[in-house]
């Protein structure tokens, strides 16, 4: 974000004004801000387009993806990105006008110039994790393995987004969204990503009678003493976790002295057993099974957190 508060309402107001949302648009004003940045303010505007008017000069997918890599987004734009669709010579003009107009007010220097681009540069990062996850159902793949692959899809924009628990927070509204299906005549209370159990007073993601549950895809020490707080409470502590992840959980607890008295389960397995009751017991098939689950998933999401992306699109 620009250190100038106004600039960035400024470049906010842009965007909503001039529909910079694609990667189409997104790559015009990052190429643009990009070459401001290299040969400052005020722009020729005869070097805006290529001869005939009709491209945005130096405007294409790899020169998009050489700006990404600087800022070590990995992830890529295709080639088509770089085609100057009919409006993009217009938001072109538009945006060159809109820094002139800053500048004369208020003169863009390099420093300047360089936070513009890496405004951009958010803008991009927030397009990738804007589209949902998804799920493409196989019936002949087992259910572990397409949870699987959705918190492999979570871990993945994990990793291009430091700071942020997305495979832990899906796996979180994931167990939920069993609960709510598996207990229909019990409460089932939601938090949002912002509000962790082990860092906050609650005493887990859910309470369910004398049950507490914990869910998690790294298992900690201020889990496990949070564990013994609810032992300590006369509750029963369940840690959900990722398979890989159970004999760590183990070994912590064993550590405190609670391994035989705190449950430590896959979570993995644990939704697919649920999803198997509902198969079996209430006759229907492996694809609408999940199809209910995911759907309960997407309504926990809407109403409890910010970030949309978080949604899973079932095909």
């Amino acid at each position: 974000m620009p250190t100038n508060p106004s600039l960035n309402e400024k470049l906010k107001n842009f965007v909503k004004e001039n529909s910079v949302v694609n990667v189409g648009s997104l790559g015009t004003v990052l190429v643009l801000s990009r070459k401001i940045r290299t040969t400052g303010l005020p722009f020729d505007l005869e070097k805006l387009l290529t001869p005939g008017g009709g491209q945005v000069a130096g405007l294409n997918g790899s020169s998009i993806n050489k700006i990404l890599q600087e800022y070590n987004v990995s992830h890529q734009v295709g080639t088509e990105s770089g085609r100057t669709s009919r409006g993009t010579p217009a938001l072109a003009k538009a945006y060159v006008t809109f820094l002139h107009e800053i500048h004369a007010s208020t003169p863009i220097a390099k420093d300047a110039a360089h936070e513009i681009e890496a405004w951009w540069i958010a803008r991009f990062v927030e397009y990738f994790n804007s589209t949902p996850f998804k799920l493409n159902f196989d019936a002949s793949r087992t259910f572990v393995s397409i949870f699987q692959n959705l918190l492999d899809q979570a871990l993945d924009r994990q990793r291009k987004s430091p700071g942020r628990t997305y495979a832990g927070t899906v796996l979180q509204h994931l167990i939920g969204a069993a609960l709510e299906l598996s207990l229909p005549g019990v409460k089932i209370g939601h938090n949002g990503a912002s509000v962790a159990d082990a860092v906050s007073s609650r005493s887990g993601d859910f309470v369910i009678s004398n049950a507490i549950l914990h869910c998690t895809t790294a298992p900690s020490e201020a889990l496990m003493k949070k564990c013994l707080s609810n032992l300590q409470a006369s509750s029963q502590p369940i840690i959900l976790t990722i398979p890989k992840m159970v004999g760590t959980a183990e070994g912590l607890a064993e550590n405190i002295g609670i391994a035989d008295r705190v449950e430590i389960i896959d979570a993995l397995q644990y939704l697919s057993t649920k999803l198997y009751e509902k198969s079996l017991l209430v006759d229907v098939d492996r694809r609408t099974a999940m199809a209910r689950l995911i759907s309960k998933y997407n309504e926990i999401i809407q109403h409890h957190e910010a970030e949309q992306s978080l949604r899973i699109a079932f095909d």
